[in-house]
């Protein structure tokens, strides 16, 4: 990974901070973003895109990016602001969040994806694949799952007939099988929930 992240240094960025989500998919629960700023050069071991690491292993590298990050910071919006904005916003707005809330200000946003919407405050570049590609990105992927996935666990003890600790809110079958037979909680999103989610897309 530290290849990409070098062509930026040498660019002459010192404070360089990556940024992804977790969440943009499910049907239930926020979309939450992270931001972390890791000291130039640093490699974490194990670090990788948050999708290709067990629960158990993410947990285990959440507490050593946290420990080892200049500074990393999360946010969270929730399904009414995804229902009202869209999730493409509502993401971006995540993002936004996570950077601001950073206690040392970067120099420059390296965000996962190809969105390409701008960031108020800060100058920012896309990158497709990014979670794979560069260090500071794959650390805020594992802490924007990690964060989510704690969340979804909690929230799974206030409505437990859906399953959320298990699958954190996606559209599993046992999901929407739960929804078909219970009905929607709060913390689903509305504009997710479609004919084929309730079973009535032959009807």
């Amino acid at each position: 990974m530290p290849e990409l992240e070098k062509i930026y240094y040498d660019k002459g960025y010192r404070v360089i901070a990556g940024i992804d989500e977790a969440g943009r998919g499910p049907l239930a629960g926020p979309v939450c973003a992270a931001a972390v700023i890791l000291p130039e050069g640093m490699i974490i071991e194990g670090v990788d895109d948050s999708k290709k690491l067990s629960e158990k292993k993410r947990e285990l590298i959440y507490d050593r990016i946290v420990e080892a990050a200049i500074a990393y910071s999360v946010a969270f919006v929730w399904p009414d602001v995804i229902d009202e904005i869209n999730i493409r916003r509502a993401t971006h707005k995540a993002m936004q969040e996570a950077a601001d809330g950073l206690k040392v200000k970067p120099e420059l946003l390296l965000v996962d994806g190809n969105d390409g919407l701008p960031f108020d405050g800060f100058e920012s570049d896309y990158i497709i694949k990014g979670d794979s590609k560069l260090e500071c990105i794959a650390a805020a992927s594992i802490i924007a799952k990690v964060t989510r996935d704690r969340y979804m666990r909690e929230i799974d003890k206030e409505y437990p007939d859906y399953g959320f600790a298990k699958h954190k809110g996606y559209g599993t079958k046992a999901h929407m099988e739960a929804i078909r037979e219970v009905g929607l909680c709060p913390i689903h999103r509305k504009t997710f929930i479609t004919d084929k989610v309730l079973g009535r897309e032959h009807k």
